[in-house]
Order: C-alpha cells, then structure tokens, then sequence
C-alpha cells in the first residue's frame, strides 16, 4: 500500500471512515505524503525549501502521475509549503478515491439541504486498521524500519497522528519513533519538517 493510503487509514476512523484531526491538518499530512511518493519514486528531490522535479516520465500510479503533472505544468512555483497548501485542498478525496479504486474503501454520499457530502468507509475494518497495527509493530522490533515506512511514520508525527499509533506502545516505542526523521534521507527529512511547520501554522491561525 502506497504511503498516502496507509496515511489515510491511520487518520480515519476504523469503522465509519470519519477523520480523526481537522480537515486541514488531515490534508495537509495527505499532501506531505503524496510528494513523498513522488520522492521516494525518485520523480521529485526537495532541499532548501523548494520541490524540484528529476524525471518526468509518468509514475504507474494514476494520482502521483496527476501530482507530477501538476508540478512539471507550474514551474514558477517550487516552494514546499506552496504545494503542501495545494495539494491538501484536494489530498482526503483524492486518496480516498484511490482507495476506493483498489477495493478497500466505499464511496458513500449523503445528501444534506441540497449539499452533497462524501465519505469514504473501510470495505474491511481489519484491512483499514491494519497500518496503525503494522506501524506499532514495527516500532517494537530491534531492526529500523524502512525509508518508506519511517517518512509515513515522520508524517503521521507531523501531521499529530502518534497516539493513532502508540496508544498502547511503551517507552522504547516512543523513543525510536523520536530518531526515525533524523535518520532519514535529507529530501524526506525535510519534507516531514515542511510538513509540521505547515500544520503547526494552521493550528495557531486556527484553521479548521
């Protein structure tokens, strides 16, 4: 499962698909993790703040080829934060129709004095609770985790997702959650920290 999927499923509700931070802290670690695919693609390098594109050939998944598009088609602009504050608008429904593609979500649509509203609902509650289940495990094993799996994990703390995954973890857990970012590749390190000053600004403007 990509990084943006298991991102989703970490920060929905198990059993009714309803999120559990604000929408826009929500997007925005959704955004963070669809450029961190295009990284870890090889597609996309990120330093000093701008995004920078390496390959333009298309990435066999359908989305991340949209969001590569949408950065090879605006080369004016490469700041991170821009892209992350794009990407988010759009990120929770993009995702979940990935998802919902692959068979693991359903689409639902309720109607609401003329408005329509879409949420996506696990097709499986083992298979939507699986991530955090796998992420918790992970942390529990004496060998690192992998880079894909230590950015989702760098995200998910960014994003304020931990105790999705370590509500029942003890100390050594959260320690080396703690040196998963440093650790990681300077890109995807910076990407995460991108991605916790975006939220963390959010938060203090009180943005839903």
């Amino acid at each position: 499962m990509l990084t943006a999927d298991e991102f989703f499923l970490v920060a929905h509700n198990d059993s009714r698909g309803k999120a559990r931070l604000n929408p826009t802290a929500t997007g925005l670690g959704l955004a963070g993790a669809l450029l961190g695919e295009l990284v870890l693609y090889g597609h996309v390098t990120i330093a000093a703040g701008q995004v920078a594109v390496l390959d333009r050939r298309p990435p066999a998944d359908a989305l991340a080829h949209t969001v590569l598009d949408q950065l090879v088609g605006e080369p004016q602009h490469r700041a991170v934060r821009t892209w992350l504050s794009f990407l988010a608008q759009t990120a929770a429904g993009a995702v979940g129709e990935r998802l919902a593609r692959a068979g693991v979500l359903r689409r639902q649509e309720s109607r609401r004095l003329l408005r329509t509203t879409v949420s996506y609902q696990p097709v499986d509650l083992n298979a939507a609770a699986w991530p955090a289940t796998r992420l918790r495990a992970l942390l529990d094993r004496p060998e690192p985790p992998n880079v894909p799996d230590a950015l989702l994990l760098g995200l998910i703390s960014a994003a304020g997702l931990t105790r999705e995954v370590l509500w029942s973890a003890g100390p050594r857990a959260h320690h080396r959650l703690s040196l998963l970012v440093p650790a990681l590749p300077a890109p995807l390190k910076e990407l995460v920290a991108q991605t916790e000053a975006a939220v963390g600004a959010a938060v203090l403007r009180g943005v839903p």
